[in-house]
């Protein structure tokens, strides 16, 4: 095969749907859970459903500042011909309400007993003990009942649900501390090439980005990766490095995926396991290599970082969502006019690195005008991708577009 594929080069090249699709067919999501704590459960995905074990509020509660009564009480109240009723208690002193009696209450504060109804402070006027109503009130005014909020065994989340900030709250308010979540799927990120080092490359050499983005990536969409040290371009040492991380749920490299002849990767993995797809109708990056070792799905990007980039968005994200049991929602677009056109090869899906900007409180998508696999900065000083369809041989200046601010979003 090694021989046949330098020579070759890529006769075809899979659609990015169809390879996205073979890639998690042969990727099973595991089914590790764990207990955590709140305080530790932000962007988890939950494993179990969670009803409310307690009602909120737990008791009938007074909506406003003001005094608590019986509603019969006030009954015929007016500014005229104000209802007078004793003063029985201040707040929070757990004083009950009996017949013409008040008891001043805050907003949030428990209803006192035998009280149906809240006057609001700006109707009433104290007169020494006593309490003068301008304003009738009926039973339940201005109170919020117990359970209002939520109710006792309200089913609040499904499984699968990612929690949010505002989902944490709403747990805590029912009397929950902790909840059952998927544990995060483990990643194994292995950076390739002999030309790669950490720091204070001579000649010949490259700092490695790559494993630290896709490192960082791969947290940010909900895996727990291991950041390798880089390996060399030498067929035994790939191999080993990828048999050692075969206990994790996924195993991405970057580097050596394309057809030159340092670019082992394919052949490595071919002889472990299967590559299912190498060469994918995408720009910039088609020399992406995807396959399974030992039921483990292996993404093998390529080493030009922006190519690296835009394959780990479409491949490894939605891998490591489909594994840990979460969702991939659709990433955040801003709607613009396109300054230029983008040309594009027809088949191909292409994705154009553009900036936002205003004109006459019109955002303006501007392409960048660097738009090499290799120029790292055109991604990080972009504001978002625009991607051209398949179907497409390019996109006309004006036309409309979606900005995808892939950055954006777990």
């Amino acid at each position: 095969m090694h021989d046949d594929r330098k020579r070759s080069g890529f006769k075809t090249r899979t659609r990015v749907d169809d390879a996205r699709e073979r890639l998690l067919d042969a990727a099973a999501p595991h089914e590790r859970t764990e207990r955590v704590g709140l305080t530790r459960a932000d962007g988890r995905t939950l494993a179990e459903r969670v009803t409310a074990p307690n009602p909120v509020p737990g008791y009938d509660r007074a909506a406003m500042d003001g005094w608590a009564v019986r509603a019969a009480d006030t009954f015929g109240a007016s500014g005229r011909s104000p209802t007078v009723l004793r003063m029985a208690g201040a707040a929070g002193d757990d004083a009950p309400v009996g017949p013409s009696d008040a008891v001043r209450v805050h907003t949030g504060s428990a209803l006192p007993e035998g009280a149906d109804a809240v006057v609001m402070i700006e109707q009433t006027e104290r007169v020494g003990d006593e309490i003068e109503v301008f304003d009738a009130v009926s039973e339940g005014e201005n109170v919020g009942d117990a359970g209002e909020d939520v109710e006792a065994d309200q089913l609040l989340f499904e499984p699968g649900h990612t929690l949010r900030p505002s989902d944490l709250g709403l747990l805590k308010s029912v009397g929950l501390d902790r909840v059952r979540a998927f544990e995060p799927p483990t990643v194994g990120v292995l950076p390739t090439g002999e030309e790669l080092v950490q720091s204070d490359p001579g000649p010949g050499e490259v700092i490695e980005t790559n494993g630290l983005t896709v490192s960082t990536l791969a947290s940010r969409w909900g895996g727990a990766p291991t950041y390798r040290d880089v390996v060399t371009d030498d067929f035994d040492a790939l191999r080993a490095a990828i048999q050692r991380d075969l206990t994790k749920d996924v195993i991405v490299t970057t580097g050596g995926s394309s057809v030159g002849e340092r670019d082992l990767l394919p052949e490595v993995i071919d002889e472990l396991g299967e590559v299912l797809v190498h060469g994918v109708a995408l720009k910039p990056g088609h020399p992406v290599a995807l396959g399974v070792v030992e039921e483990t799905p292996v993404v093998s990007l390529p080493g030009y970082p922006v190519a690296c980039i835009v394959n780990a968005v479409q491949f490894l994200r939605p891998l490591v969502k489909h594994v840990g049991g979460m969702a991939c929602p659709p990433f955040p677009t801003t709607e613009a006019r396109l300054a230029r056109k983008i040309s594009s090869e027809p088949g191909t899906r292409t994705f154009a690195r553009v900036e936002l900007d205003e004109e006459n409180g019109e955002q303006v998508a501007v392409p960048t005008r660097t738009s090499g696999s290799g120029i790292l900065s055109s991604v990080a000083l972009a504001d978002g991708w625009v991607v051209v369809p398949d179907s497409q041989e390019g996109l006309p200046e004006g036309q409309r577009v979606a900005v995808e601010h892939w950055e954006w979003s777990a």
